[in-house]
């Protein structure tokens, strides 16, 4: 995941939002509760502008493997 600056509060939340969503997909807990998930990636995704593109290919990622109901492997 990304290096953000902790120093601002913003880039805190994203990082711990993101460190969330890292701990669902790798869990497979996109599999048992697609919802929950989609809702979480729907808290960061507000903060688009100032994710960089790592997360931002991250959550494409992880739509992808909610949508196909993928097992996700990393």
């Amino acid at each position: 995941m990304t290096e953000y600056d902790l120093s601002k509060e913003l880039y805190r939340k994203i990082k711990l939002r993101m460190d969330l969503l890292q701990y669902c997909m790798e869990s497979n807990y996109h599999l048992s509760d697609p919802d929950v998930v989609s809702n979480h990636i729907e808290s960061i995704t507000k903060f688009w502008s100032v994710l960089d593109d790592e997360d931002k290919d991250y959550i494409h990622g992880a739509r992808y493997a909610i949508e196909e109901n993928m097992e996700w492997n990393v």
